[in-house]
């Protein structure tokens, strides 16, 4: 039985010309060994192994009449070519075409494109009897070579097979090389106005002039559509990979000047237009350094090693600006969770009993973290409601960010807004009221601007005080 198909492509009914064989019952490969045919049954095909055990299988029984098949190892034309491998070189010639050696190596499987060739010229073509070969020729030898010599060295070279000219074999998808040409050309539909003109002695002047119009309508497609082609060829569109990774290490700025000024491309000559992307890259260049140098100026960077310095630290800011605030939220957190703690081991005073109350120590924060950036006005208050630095900021910058953004603020908000102790939140709200920084219901807009230059004003501190060395 048949492995890849009951019989190949172009061969005659009958003939096995690159067929593989298994046994029906084992499956084992009997291609290139004895087996035993049924002639009854229709391609049934049993190793000798299984004949020898009389297997009957569907149909089949043991005593239908068979004969024994061997593959044609004799040679016929020469001592190196068997008769099969005859047969198989005519056959793949037949159905690849005449010239293509390649591809009917690979259908004998046991032999290379030179020996094919060389093969066919001497035996064939250089033959007295062209185009038939020399039928009379003898030899002493019994079998022309051992079938599966050479098959892994034709394997191998399968595998390495050279792409053919066609559109999927290039990394410009639709495009030939071999031939120069694409699946698809620029006015593609162009020769259908005249695959079908002819011009004879029958047609009038009137006719005659009027094809010949079309004709140069239709060389003048063809001229630009040439004119397209080697604008490709010229500047190398071809190589999609080559210009991806040149177009990766460019940075956005030129990926977009490159993308504005490719419509010049046409208009000039190569040499031209890499002259032109040239000078425009160096005047964005320049422009770009020339607002670095104007930037640093404003910052009073007067040294290219501060301007560097600059550079880096302005990267960094965020990332700081982030991590402070992110390490106030925490202190913040710890001190609410200490005052809870304090409150709750403190006994609840008889309802009897009224005490006056005392004032706290006022709290030492002359070392703390971030007593800098704090007014001598703020630092008392700090001192005065037992609050760090770090943590006053961030409800000032809260409470100042929610006045500016809805334009008023309430005592109530205010304490929603901060979750410490009602007490403080309440003496913070009046401090920022009497300080005109918060506009109270009732007072006018004035206050809301004087809040903003406060905000603005602990916004500059924060960073001055992060700019100094």
């Amino acid at each position: 039985m048949s492995s890849n198909g009951k019989r190949v492509q172009g061969a005659a009914p009958g003939d096995e010309v690159g067929q593989k064989f298994h046994c029906d019952n084992c499956q084992a490969n009997v291609t290139d060994s004895v087996r035993i045919s049924c002639n009854e049954c229709p391609e049934f095909d049993l190793c000798t192994t299984c004949f020898s055990r009389g297997i009957e299988l569907g149909s089949h029984r043991n005593d239908h009449p068979y004969r024994v098949v061997t593959r044609h190892r004799f040679p016929i034309f020469t001592e190196t070519w068997s008769a099969d491998e005859e047969l198989l070189l005519i056959d793949g010639l037949r159905q690849f075409g005449m010239g293509n050696w390649k591809d009917a190596a690979d259908h004998v499987g046991t032999k290379t494109k030179e020996e094919c060739e060389q093969h066919y010229n001497e035996v064939y073509v250089g033959s007295s009897n062209w185009p038939l070969p020399d039928m009379d020729r003898r030899f002493d030898v019994k079998f022309a070579r051992t079938l599966g010599d050479r098959k892994n060295g034709a394997t191998s070279s399968s595998k390495s097979k050279t792409l053919s000219s066609q559109p999927s074999n290039h990394e410009i998808v639709g495009y030939m090389p071999g031939r120069l040409e694409f699946e698809t050309e620029y006015e593609n539909e162009a020769e259908q106005v005249v695959k079908d003109m002819v011009i004879t002695d029958d047609d009038s002047p009137e006719e005659v002039e009027l094809k010949q119009i079309v004709l140069r309508i239709y060389n003048s497609k063809l001229d630009r559509r040439l004119q397209r082609k080697r604008f490709i060829f010229e500047r190398g569109l071809l190589e999609y990979r080559k210009h991806q990774a040149i177009e990766k290490k460019r940075t956005k700025d030129e990926r977009e000047l490159f993308s504005r000024i490719k419509v010049f491309a046409r208009m000039q000559t190569r040499e031209d237009y890499d002259a032109l992307a040239t000078g425009l890259l160096n005047e964005q260049a320049l422009r770009q350094r020339i607002a670095q140098l104007q930037e640093w100026r404003r910052n009073g960077v007067t040294t290219l090693e501060d301007g560097a310095q600059f550079e880096v630290e302005r990267s960094q800011r965020p990332s700081r600006r982030a991590s402070t605030l992110r390490d106030s939220a925490q202190l913040l957190d710890r001190l609410q969770k200490i005052v809870a703690t304090r409150s709750a081991r403190e006994p609840e005073p008889a309802k009897t009993l009224v005490r006056k109350p005392t004032a706290p120590n006022p709290l030492d924060i002359e070392h703390a973290d971030g007593v800098e950036m704090l007014a001598a006005s703020e630092r008392e208050i700090c001192a005065r409601l037992r609050i760090f630095p770090r943590p006053y900021l961030v409800v000032k910058e809260t409470l100042l960010a929610e006045y500016a953004r809805n334009g008023t603020l309430r005592r109530r908000q205010a304490r929603q807004l901060v979750k410490i102790d009602v007490n403080k939140t309440s003496k913070l709200y009046d401090f920022f009221v009497q300080s005109g920084w918060i506009k109270a219901p009732g007072r006018t807009a004035v206050h809301r601007a004087a809040a903003m230059l406060a905000a603005n004003a602990t916004a500059g501190r924060d960073y001055a005080v992060k700019q100094e060395p």
